[in-house]
């Protein structure tokens, strides 16, 4: 029997078809299997090219239930005219070792990122929430404000980011069919001033937040960026959180705040639970005395989950 040829899907096939899935119900399902065990996450490798020409990352998962395997590669590629990051996916089955699927990962780590940080949220928020703050404009923060919208029944919700008043106009057509509509501030202590929830959808390699900005009660999640010891908020302040993250063996290692913060009395074992620990009910519940953090450096495995959805969507006639 003939094996079928493997699709290609540039980035905006995945966007199309990533409307067409429940991302967050997708990351539930996949981090209650790994918290359960049934999921294998291998290490990433860095290969440097020669003659300082770059580097590539490569990224895997094994989801042994679902008979696929993952394979991603990202070359930092160096030429004349400056540094490029490009990044492919490939989907393989455990059953006969063949590609299922090869995709741009550029649409599908902007969602698993979001539908990550939204599960998060869903998992650690107060069930009454009511005001969200977002501190970002671009796609990652617009993709985290589509996935968080239907977790709870939000009152207000504000965005920031620098320079936003040039791209208010934008973000305004963008998200003004919403409900509520969200607020444009360009003042960051405005957008979090009452918020239940803050989402740092930043490239900031420095606090975006002060300690006078968190409150107890309050959640606030942050995600990854290239930028060396990149933290969004203040190292100090996760002696006084309730912390939590996607993966603790791993993100305590590579987080900016959370290695700058072990080097001055910190110890990873404050964490009180991570994302497998919390979809199974594992996790210490956050104490209301304290704001909460959650830190997500992402995982090889969320990538293959979402090529795994988007190949069975591929699949239907």
């Amino acid at each position: 029997m003939t094996q079928p040829s493997p699709a290609w899907l540039d980035a905006t096939a995945v966007e199309g078809r990533m409307k067409r899935v429940d991302a967050v119900a997708a990351m539930r399902d996949l981090f209650e299997a790994y918290g359960q065990g049934r999921v294998t996450q291998p290490a990433q490798v860095l290969t440097l090219l020669p003659d300082s020409r770059g580097d590539f990352i490569t990224y895997s998962g094994i989801l042994v239930e679902d008979g696929v395997f993952w394979v991603k590669v990202s070359p930092y590629v160096v030429s004349p005219s400056g540094g490029k990051v490009t990044a492919t996916t490939m989907l393989v089955s455990l059953e006969t070792g063949q590609p299922l699927l090869f995709c741009d990962s550029l649409a599908l780590t902007t969602e698993r990122t979001a539908a990550t940080t939204a599960l998060a949220v869903d998992l650690l928020a107060r069930s009454d929430a009511a005001n969200l703050a977002i501190i970002g404009s671009g796609p990652i923060a617009l993709a985290h404000l589509r996935h968080v919208m239907p977790l709870r029944s939000w009152r207000g919700i504000r965005i920031h980011s620098r320079n936003i008043s040039a791209k208010k106009e934008t973000l305004e057509a963008r998200v003004g069919k919403l409900w509520p509509v969200p607020e444009i501030v360009d003042d960051c202590s405005l957008a979090v001033a009452d918020a239940d929830v803050v989402l740092l959808c930043t490239s900031s390699g420095t606090p975006v937040l002060s300690m006078d900005h968190i409150r107890p009660g309050m959640l606030v999640t942050s995600i990854s960026t290239n930028v060396a010891r990149a933290h969004e908020i203040p190292p100090d302040a996760l002696a006084r959180m309730n912390v939590y993250c996607d993966d603790r063996s791993t993100t305590p290692l590579i987080a900016g705040e959370m290695v700058l913060a072990s080097e001055n009395g910190w110890s990873r074992d404050d964490i009180r639970g991570d994302l497998g620990e919390l979809a199974c009910g594992k996790a210490q519940a956050p104490s209301p005395d304290h704001p909460s953090f959650f830190r997500s450096m992402g995982l090889g495995i969320e990538d293959v989950k979402m090529a795994l959805e988007i190949h069975r969507l591929n699949s239907q006639p």
